[in-house]
């Protein structure tokens, strides 16, 4: 017996361990708080439930903060915390439970001194285990523990042995774990029973304000948008941010600092390279340098890289264990931003050239299993361009460079393409970014080299051939080539058979591209119903891939019916087109510049003269250089058109002298730029010069047609006039805005021939269709005689520029009494409901701008059409009227 009890071990001496070391008091004592330290409230408050749950799990990544975190609150709980730092000779378990009973005795818990002490530094008996729960069971107030850097517990038997002590102390003991990893505790049973709190690496991260806090804590001050910036870069890691701010110290220019500072050349690489890199096996090392080159990735990707098959269980583990690897979802992975940046830099000082080659295998795994942008940007950053533009033309994604929404993304990127990069599909990159900035002579030479290429190839690469037939319908239509239009977009509907569908609906904007380009070419050859069939296709669809060809559409839609005597018609397709803008927050695209000329002609039609020069000024800005044919066209006609409703019929004749260079007429920019030229010298005088001009428009163009009427009138030949107007087509065939001067020609020619009654007759149809579409211009223009012929009719209707038929009556502006009587002419939209709400708050425009999240213009544009909807001209007037009708 006295043999055996020689063997077993003795418990150790007081003061000292199994090990018969003595213990180390400074892993008892809370750590103290540099004085640059911020107490956050948010999370203080959120400890503060580890009073009422037995675990709590403080789980983040090195530097999280989380340390200093936990010895704050339990500096300031006000009550006994017994506080041990594990440290990795702790993984015997008789030495772990050694010292934490050393810490429960160092905190005040005198009741378990006749627990005992591990006497064997490699176990612990079960017996003792026992002692201690019970002994903490039976406490008035539980003793709350704090275990810091829990995560260098790796033995499974000491999580055991802390799961039973804890479980049988009850109420008596509240165990905090600060640690890296996820414990192997049953984490699941303590959620499921309400009794853990969780604070976790995101609720950890400082918060912009929590940041600037900070920074003004070690006497740095920034702007709220380099705080925000700063706190992105390093997601809001706290060791990243302090040791930024004592950089940043040192710093002559602290501001410069914190905004450029290279994250691999700075005390925050050494942190991270000493407590997270080097902490891995060299395998792992390898493995992060290497996927630190991508945004993000999976475990599969991560193998082509590496060149291994069994990276999935290193990143689950990578990122239980918090080491700066976050997890996205559906086995997706990224790196901390910083950490990537610092791996980067330590990547190309030890693999120095193997960057390009892990771009180019994540290029080529992206290609059939990745988004289009991720496989270009690593295709680019690999160097290899014949590689990137053949994916982009293989994926038919050419038609993104006018879209919008990737455009300058894409043109940046392949800007950087060198000049001697080969091949088709290098060519139609070049030709694309090129015409996306309207740079013509040169789109032509690459499209040309492209073609040549694809001849040269023979059959197949149809994505290459649909593309460049793609790029020869823009082209065509941008120079004014209708029939090569015709010729591309019908090669392109062909080459549409030879492509899977699969890959054709990943791509409804190309179709939209095509019907847009095909359908302002025909509406340049003067084909309306042609191109009001392409068009209308192609505004027909939905999604912010076809935004900005819907609303190129919608606008050569406005022109087609404002071109054919339609005005409101054309004003509701052009806000159709700013509206949809405005819902996909596009950038200002030179496609609503037509839009504004639609209006601005509407506007001049109206006699609202200051608001059509405002749209004309806009257009201008924002058209592309050189513009269209039909942009280009558009806008001389209504300047001109303008020039003359302003009284200036010599500066109109110089503006329709304008050329627009296109390689084939467009008739009906012919037959307006007549119409004006015609109109201009009918203003100074010359009639039968005016006759003259409209020749060869008579017959095909009604509005030319009236026009050459009117001259003739003024050139006192009413039969002549009435010959033209007997063979204008039907009413239902044409416009308002036609048939409004056709009844007033009419009605002029009538009463010279002697037919009052018949004349007032047709006065009072065309006044009674003005008002419909609120015409002022044709009243205008029809000079003294109108007013002659009103004051013998018993009209006492307020008409459009305020022709009444009192004696003293002249044409003027409604009176606002007279407006007031007259009813809102449509229903107001939902967005000019919003604008006007604000306007009744004496909001200026652009505070109502900024309030709706939209633009100055759009808001004028809103603002004009409820005056029209309203009948008023003014901002009171349009408030008061609505409340008269209860629309506010």
């Amino acid at each position: 017996m006295s043999e055996r009890g020689d063997n077993r071990p003795r418990p150790p001496a007081a003061g000292v361990d199994p090990l018969g070391d003595p213990f180390l008091r400074t892993r008892f004592a809370v750590p103290v708080r540099p004085a640059t330290f911020l107490r956050r409230q948010r999370l203080v408050e959120h400890l503060d439930q580890a009073l009422d749950t037995a675990l709590t799990m403080v789980d983040g990544c090195a530097g999280a903060g989380k340390t200093l975190l936990v010895a704050d609150w339990a500096a300031h709980l006000g009550r006994p915390v017994a506080w041990l730092t594990v440290d990795a000779c702790d993984q015997a378990p008789g030495v772990f439970w050694a010292y934490l009973l050393e810490a429960l005795r160092a905190s005040g818990a005198d009741e378990i001194r006749d627990v005992g002490c591990p006497a064997d530094a490699g176990a612990v008996e079960h017996g003792l285990l026992a002692r201690l729960a019970a002994q903490l069971n039976g406490r008035d107030r539980p003793l709350t523990v704090v275990l810091d850097e829990y995560d260098r517990v790796t033995a499974p038997e000491i999580a055991d042995q802390l799961g039973f002590v804890l479980h049988h102390a009850g109420r008596g003991l509240r165990l905090v774990l600060v640690t890296r990893t996820e414990p192997t505790l049953p984490l699941h049973r303590y959620r499921a029973d309400g009794t853990l709190t969780e604070i976790r690496d995101a609720e950890l991260a400082f918060t912009p304000e929590e940041a600037a806090t900070l920074l003004e804590l070690h006497g740095l001050r920034l702007g709220p948008d380099a705080v925000r910036a700063l706190v992105e870069r390093t997601r809001g890691w706290a060791a990243g941010l302090r040791l930024c701010a004592l950089a940043a110290q040192q710093s002559s220019d602290p501001g410069t600092y914190l905004k450029e500072f290279e994250a691999g050349q700075s005390t925050i690489a050494d942190f991270l390279l000493a407590e997270v890199l080097r902490r891995q096996p060299a395998p792992t090392q390898d493995l992060l340098l290497r996927v630190s080159v991508l945004d993000r990735f999976c475990p599969d990707l991560a193998n082509a890289l590496a060149g291994r098959r069994d990276t999935g269980p290193v990143l689950a583990e990578l990122h239980r264990a918090n080491a700066f690897v976050e997890h996205l979802g559906h086995s997706w992975y990224r790196l901390h931003p910083l950490f990537a940046e610092i791996l980067g830099a330590h990547r190309r000082v030890r693999f120095p050239g193997l960057e390009p080659e892990l771009h180019r295998r994540a290029a080529e795994w992206l290609r059939h299993r990745g988004p289009l942008s991720d496989t270009l940007a690593h295709g680019a950053a690999a160097g290899d361009w014949e590689f990137t533009a053949r994916v982009l033309v293989d994926d038919l994604a050419i038609g993104q460079f006018f879209t919008g929404l990737h455009s300058d993304g894409l043109g940046e990127l392949f800007a950087r393409m060198p000049p001697d990069t080969t091949g088709p599909e290098a060519d139609l990159v070049r030709a694309a970014r090129e015409l996306s900035d309207h740079d013509l002579d040169h789109a032509h030479v690459h499209l040309e080299h492209a073609r040549r290429a694809l001849a040269r190839a023979g059959p197949g690469r149809a994505a290459a051939r649909l593309s460049c037939a793609l790029l020869d319908t823009l082209a065509a239509r941008l120079t004014g080539a209708p029939g090569r239009a015709e010729h591309a977009a019908r090669t392109a509907r062909e080459l549409r058979q030879d492509l899977p569908a699969e890959l054709l609906d990943r791509h409804p904007e190309l179709p939209a591209l095509l019907q847009t380009h095909l359908g302002a070419a025909r509406l340049w050859a003067g084909h309306f119903d042609e191109a009001r069939a392409a068009l209308s296709a192609a505004a027909a669809g939905s999604g912010g891939e076809t935004a900005l060809p819907r609303e190129e559409s919608l606008g050569r839609l406005a022109l087609i019916d404002y071109l054919t005597g339609w005005p409101t018609r054309a004003e509701h397709k052009a806000l159709a087109a700013l509206t949809d803008a405005e819902r996909f927050s596009l950038a200002e695209p030179a496609g609503l510049g037509l839009v504004h000329l639609v209006l601005a002609a509407v506007a001049v039609d109206r006699d609202e003269l200051d608001d059509a020069q405002a749209l004309l000024d806009w257009a201008t800005a924002v058209q592309p250089v050189p513009p269209d044919p039909v942009t280009a066209a558009s806008r001389v006609i209504a300047q001109a058109r303008l020039q003359l409703a302003r009284g200036q019929p010599g500066t109109a004749l110089e503006t329709a002298g304008s050329t627009v260079p296109a390689a084939a007429a467009s008739p009906w920019a012919e037959d307006h730029t007549a119409l004006v030229v015609s109109d201009a010298h009918l203003a100074e005088g010359r009639p039968e010069t005016a006759v003259k001009v409209l020749e060869d428009a008579v017959g095909r163009e009604a509005a030319c047609t009236v026009a050459a009427a009117r001259a003739h009138l003024a050139a006192g030949d009413p039969d002549a006039a009435l010959d033209l107007l007997d063979h204008l087509p039907a009413e239902e065939h044409r416009g308002p805005a036609v048939t409004v001067r056709a009844l007033l020609a009419r009605a002029e020619a009538v009463g010279r021939q002697g037919d009052p009654t018949t004349a007032r007759r047709l006065a009072t149809k065309a006044l009674a269709e003005a008002r419909r579409e609120r015409l002022r211009r044709p009243l205008l223009e029809a000079g003294p005689w109108l007013r002659r012929l009103l004051r013998t009719d018993a009209l006492r209707e307020p008409v459009p520029g305020g022709l009444t038929a009192r004696p003293e009556s002249r044409l003027r502006t409604l009176p606002h009494t007279a407006r007031q009587t007259a009813l809102v002419v449509e229903e107001l939209s939902g967005r000019e409901r919003d604008v006007l709400r604000r306007l009744a708050r004496m909001m200026s425009t652009e505070e109502i701008a900024a309030d709706l999240f939209v633009s100055v213009n759009t808001v004028k544009t809103h603002l004009k059409s409820a005056y029209r909807k309203l009948g008023v001209n003014r901002r009171g007037d349009a408030v008061h009227r609505a409340r008269e009708l209860r629309l506010l």
